[in-house]
């Protein structure tokens, strides 16, 4: 079985990438042959490889000369199923991984000004995208999507009207004995020492890059209502990043909140902490949900996240809305208690064990047998 995944770019910190780079290994050792169609791809585990790099100038012309190349290239290599990880028409199955862009921009309305909302109106990098998005599940010859939570899956069928049948959930796989709550005998004293973090103190971890769409400053606002024993660490980049260095320093937050910039392995971060937050304004399935989850970290997300479907509120973690600062502080609070965290974690890590890659990799080819057929 010959398959092509297509993922324009490669980058250490991208959730879409690292599930490219686990399903690929993961089917591999399932017998399917694998080649990725990218831009670039940096990853050794990766196998075959076809590059798509025409030059550009901006984000509209980046995406819109990749389709086409990516395009024109299947025209010359055959494949048995094409499976697209971007807004492109020519695929046979399309990985909605970024969630629908429509709905993105719903929310991300909720915290612009009037100005900010034209500017989305008028911003030609959307308007490309909406169109690219309509193109593309409105394309007969598209077989299946795969929607890595519920929510991704209604969303599709409320904008674009596909059939049941059309659209499968498929969640993420996370490697239990990567993420593992022995990560925290592992690196909890060094990394909380690093940081000036005493060993008492209740330490939340935030990670994501983009941190306004992450909800960084909801959880920021949250951090003022609690005592200051509790401490936030913030993994991930964000191109604004001295602006919520400088936030944090207005609200008082200035010797509690810890940026570590990007990392490529976040598993000291997730040794170090009591409790995993992510007050997403709009995230499909954020697969750091996951890895905190098999880390036995209780998680608290948003309703606009695709993790809430495996929250259970007071069982493993909490969900409020992501610009509910008080109801945020709240659930933050209820996990000062020690007793309280240790028994949600214990239940965080039983909620995703059926989530192993290999899996994830059967369910995949489940349905790429199914389509062939």
């Amino acid at each position: 079985m010959k398959i092509a995944l297509i993922r324009q770019r490669y980058t250490p910190f991208g959730g879409a990438e690292r599930f490219v780079a686990n399903a690929v290994q993961a089917l591999r050792a399932e017998g399917a042959s694998l080649t990725v169609v990218t831009r670039q791809w940096k990853s050794g585990g990766a196998g075959e490889s076809l590059i798509c790099n025409p030059p550009y100038l901006g984000s509209l012309w980046r995406d819109w000369s990749f389709a086409r190349c990516v395009c024109d290239t299947l025209k010359k290599h055959p494949f048995d199923l094409v499976q697209s990880h971007e807004r492109i028409a020519c695929c046979d199955i399309y990985r909605a991984g970024d969630g629908v862009h429509r709905e993105w921009l719903k929310q991300r309305r909720r915290v612009l000004g009037p100005l900010g909302k034209l500017g989305v109106v008028m911003n030609p990098y959307h308007r490309y995208t909406l169109a690219a998005e309509k193109k593309l599940f409105q394309n007969p010859g598209l077989k299946a999507v795969i929607c890595n939570s519920r929510m991704v899956k209604e969303e599709i069928r409320h904008y674009f009207g596909l059939a049941e049948e059309k659209l499968h959930v498929i969640y993420s796989g996370v490697d239990m004995e990567t993420f593992h709550p022995r990560l925290r005998a592992l690196h909890r004293t060094r990394v909380r020492h690093e940081y000036n973090i005493p060993e008492s103190a209740v330490l939340y971890l935030f990670v994501g890059s983009g941190f306004e769409r992450k909800g960084l400053h909801t959880l920021l606002q949250a951090m003022t209502q609690l005592p200051s024993a509790s401490h936030l660490m913030v993994v991930g980049k964000d191109k604004h990043l001295g602006r919520y260095r400088n936030l944090a320093a207005r609200l008082g937050l200035a010797n509690r909140v810890h940026f570590a910039h990007g990392q490529t392995d976040p598993k000291p971060f997730y040794g170090a902490a009591d409790v995993f937050v992510l007050p997403t304004l709009y995230d499909p399935f954020p697969n750091t949900a996951l890895e905190a989850f098999a880390c036995g970290l209780p998680v608290i997300t948003s309703t606009k996240s695709g993790a809430a479907e495996l929250v259970r509120a007071g069982e493993n973690g909490f969900v409020c809305d992501a610009l509910d600062q008080n109801g945020l502080a709240s659930v933050m609070a209820r996990l000062a208690d020690q007793s309280a965290r240790l028994r949600l974690g214990a239940a965080a890590r039983e909620t995703v064990t059926h989530l192993a890659p290999e899996n994830m990799a059967r369910q995949l080819l489940d349905l790429y047998r199914n389509l062939i057929q």
